[in-house]
């Protein structure tokens, strides 16, 4: 038997002992500790006492946990705001330290009420091209110019274009002098500029350009949460996008206003369903819009909203901190009477960063599947509630089954509102 035949055999017998090890139970516990910690105060988080043969050491300095024991475990409890610190260790020699931030408690009201909202876009938006029947045959300047569906004309000759009604006397001042026009794009946060020339339609005589054009988008939705200190909200959980194009809304500004539920279209396999909505008879204006993320849409309100059922402040969880079982989503399907529902959160996802569809949810009400089927559209928006705490919003419903859909974690969207977990974030916003 050679040497290196020996250090073969050693070798794959090392190699085969350490991927055994990496399966063990205990290994695997050990990799899962966080490198931080972070929990409001009043929260208890929960972490395995010992770990292979590593023992866990607190060291808080500044007073900001309460630590017991429980069996294997450890228990922290946030007193206070700021630092601790877990330092597991073999036989005396540190191995991993593990920082724990304690945050002040935060809370902010829950919504649930039914809301109408306007968007007004970045400049006009192009949603598709047109043939104009000229002397010459058909045309669409605009497609020859290389305008694309989904571009955002925000300029003309040097001039901001907010509105439709904006680009019409350039169109027509181009097709008298036979000057093309200076178009400037976004697209894609991109700026592209080309030129473009008008046609006359043979039938009407009037000058076109080959594009069809939309300045503005409406829908309805659940408002999600508002700060009773700051006004600031969010709505929705998810962002807005053109019906045509299938992109993001650019928004320049917009509104939400009151609005009624009419009536529900009942979801079905393979159809979702819909709570058809009317805007209130005085369009009466309760926030703007300044952001559409995808997230949601968020702004300020302009006056008080309450939903009737809970409308003081509750606090907020992090992902990590949500987990499966029974909860209650917050919604309107009858008038403006908002109302709690059973739901089940089936899965959810202990999000690090910033990324949708952190839960998956099953209403389990029976009167709420009586009326709607499970999830419609129109319920985005709709506040997840667990344990007394705001987990997170309704998002999307799964086609195939109504009686399910996603959810977005709550965290991601008080980040998107400006609204900051952290003590001196908060002073500063």
């Amino acid at each position: 038997m050679t040497l290196e035949y020996i250090r073969k055999i050693i070798g794959t017998i090392l190699l085969v002992s350490l991927i055994s090890l990496g399966f063990s139970k205990e290994v695997r516990q050990y990799l899962h500790i966080p490198k931080t910690i972070t929990i409001f105060e009043n929260d208890v988080y929960t972490i395995e006492k010992n770990v292979i043969p590593a023992q866990a050491q607190v060291q808080d300095v500044q007073n900001a946990l309460k630590v017991s024991e429980s069996g294997d475990e450890l228990q922290l409890k946030g007193t206070k705001s700021g630092d601790g610190q877990i330092l597991y260790e073999i036989k005396g020699m540190p191995v991993k330290n593990v920082n724990v931030k304690v945050l002040p408690e935060l809370k902010v009201i829950p919504g649930g009420q039914s809301i109408g909202v306007k968007l007004n876009t970045l400049g006009v938006l192009v949603v598709g091209f047109h043939q104009i029947e000229t002397e010459a045959g058909k045309k669409s300047p605009g497609e020859s110019a290389g305008v694309e569906v989904g571009d955002m004309i925000t300029k003309i000759n040097g001039t901001k274009i907010e509105k439709m009604s904006d680009i019409i006397p350039f169109i027509q001042e181009a097709g008298r002098t036979g000057r093309p026009l200076a178009i400037e794009v976004k697209r894609n946060n991109k700026v592209l500029n080309t030129k473009l020339t008008p046609v006359k339609d043979k039938s009407d005589k009037t000058y076109r350009i080959g594009l069809y054009i939309r300045d503005s988008a409406a829908g309805i939705g659940t408002m999600t949460f508002y700060d009773p200190k700051s006004k600031k909200y969010g709505a929705l959980g998810h962002v807005i996008s053109d019906m045509d194009t299938k992109k993001p809304i650019v928004v320049e500004n917009g509104k939400i206003v009151r609005s009624t539920v009419t009536s529900i279209e009942k979801g079905r396999g393979g159809s979702p369903g819909e709570k058809l909505a009317r805007f209130s008879e005085k369009h009466e204006v309760i926030g703007s819009i300044s952001k559409n993320s995808p997230f949601g849409i968020f702004g300020r309100l302009n006056q008080e909203v309450k939903n009737g059922i809970m409308d003081k402040p509750i606090p907020v969880a992090f992902s990590h901190q949500v987990k499966e079982g029974p909860a209650q989503i917050l919604t309107v399907v009858d008038q403006n009477k908002v109302e709690a529902f059973d739901v089940e959160i089936v899965s959810t996802v202990n999000q690090k960063f910033p990324a949708t569809k952190g839960m998956v949810i099953k209403v389990t009400d029976k009167e709420l599947l009586k009326k709607t089927g499970g999830i419609v559209q129109g319920m985005s928006g709709s506040p997840i509630i667990q344990d007394g705490k705001l987990v997170g919003a309704v998002t999307h419903v799964f086609v195939n089954d109504p009686t399910s859909g996603y959810g977005v974690h709550i965290e991601w969207m008080l980040q998107d509102a400006g609204i900051s977990m952290d003590e001196k974030q908060q002073k500063a916003s």
